[in-house]
Order: structure tokens, then sequence, then C-alpha cells
């Protein structure tokens, strides 16, 4: 059974830096992509940033592009997202995901093309 663990959420102050990590477990991480998303109160799922099973290949959504970043430790199955500079608009639940289908192209942005989910970790941001 495949299992998704957020961890190193909380509250922070503005401009503060944060890592996120994301566990996998039931299967090895040798295939597909991995992706971070964020839901904040009232709005609706967004994404982030993705990365292929190798590392290779990232991609970062605008919004994000220069605050955060996404990489993967093979050998120990977990994937990070790494936040800069954070405000008080990044407060939200963040979500990983893993679409282990995926092989080449463009790496998946869309949240219905991921098969599985972690629970979420809240960020709060304080400004």
């Amino acid at each position: 059974q495949v299992q998704l663990v957020e961890t190193g959420g909380g509250p922070v102050q503005s401009g503060d830096s944060l890592r996120l990590s994301c566990f996998v477990s039931g299967r090895a991480f040798n295939a597909g992509a991995m992706g971070w998303f964020r839901q904040a109160p009232g709005k609706e799922r967004e994404f982030l940033a993705a990365i292929s099973y190798s590392g290779a290949i990232k991609y970062r959504a605008d919004s994000v592009k220069g605050r955060f970043d996404i990489s993967k430790d093979n050998t120990k199955n977990t994937v990070y997202l790494q936040m800069n500079s954070l405000k008080s608009e990044d407060t939200a639940v963040y979500y990983c995901a893993a679409d282990f289908e995926w092989r080449h192209g463009a790496l998946p942005r869309s949240d219905d093309l991921y098969d599985y989910w972690g629970q979420g970790t809240q960020v709060t941001v304080a400004s």
C-alpha cells in the first residue's frame, strides 16, 4: 500500500524559510513524478512544483519560481519543497502527490494526473 506522509509544516514569520518533506512508502520511487500542491482556505488547490523520479527534470509554477524549489533523495524515498522568503499569502495546507505512470514529456501539473496524495501539512505565515 502506497503512502505519502508530509512533514515540516508549522507557524513561521514572514521572510522565513521552511523545508517540507514527503516520505513515500509502499513502493520504491524509481519511476514517475512527484508534485507539491497547496490549498488555502476558500481557494482551489494550486500546483506548485513537480520533479521527475531521476530528479533531472523539474518544473515550478510561476507563482513560486525564485522562492520555492523541489528536490528529492531517492535513497530516502523522500521529496522536498524548500520554501524561502515566505509571505502571509503562502499560508495553506501543503500536499505532496505521486504520479507513478509519468514517463516523459511535460511533468504533470494537474491534480487529476496524480494517483496518490499525502494528508497535508499546515504552513502558517504570520505577517
